[in-house]
């Protein structure tokens, strides 16, 4: 009788030994799985704060824009003008890996960490369409500017408001610029989020989601 009892207590042992061993295998895989993507995310994020000072910068280089399709009816000067205002979109399409591989993770993301963690992605998003939004207004500012006859406080209100798109469209460099300070905020919320996870390698979480059993 005492032996079947120790056999009995030896197979509850066993049992409760493999359920934790395979617990602490998931914990492990999903821990590793959540670090991973977070640094990968935060390091996305970071490069594309970079993109957008890229594609918004004021310094150029001759022929660019020039990609633009261009109508037959334009003259040299409406082609130039035209074609400062298309490259963002041109610096954009050189460097829209970033964003594509963003989209790529972001159900991922909101998967593991819930709908609200998503909210630095649609930002982020915003902004690139802000942007693109003051560049297609732009090419119609630019072309009115000296071209259209108008009256005075219509010539005040064309001056205000394309002086506000020019002001998404290209950086300021100082700290009024609403277009970085934005991207900051998107920063900190994304770090908010990943940073705890990512430093978790250091913490107790991370020795709880290290392996126990060694096969």
């Amino acid at each position: 009788m005492e032996s079947a009892t120790l056999r009995d207590i030896s197979l509850i042992i066993g049992i409760w030994v493999s359920i934790y061993g395979i617990d602490s295998w998931r914990r492990e895989y999903i821990g590793k799985r959540r670090i991973e993507l977070a640094e990968s995310v935060l390091a996305m994020f970071y490069e594309a704060k970079d993109v957008i000072s890229y594609i918004r910068s004021p310094f150029g280089f001759e022929g660019e824009g020039s990609s633009r399709k261009k109508k037959e009816s334009e003259t040299p000067e409406e082609a130039k003008l035209l074609d400062q205002a298309y490259v963002v979109f041109e610096r954009y399409d050189k460097t829209k890996d970033v964003f594509n591989k963003l989209k790529s993770v972001r159900y991922q993301f909101m998967a593991l960490h819930g709908t609200s963690a998503i909210k630095p992605f649609d930002e982020l998003n915003k902004i690139v369409n802000n942007i693109f939004f003051a560049a297609r207004m732009l090419s119609t500012f630019w072309l009115r500017q000296g071209r259209v006859p108008m009256e005075e406080e219509q010539f005040e209100k064309h001056i205000k408001d394309m002086h506000k798109y020019e002001a998404i469209f290209w950086d300021e460099f100082d700290e009024n610029d609403s277009i970085n300070n934005k991207l900051s905020d998107v920063i900190k919320s994304i770090e908010e989020i990943c940073r705890p996870i990512i430093e978790s390698k250091r913490t107790l979480f991370g020795f709880l989601n290290k392996k126990i059993f060694i096969a």
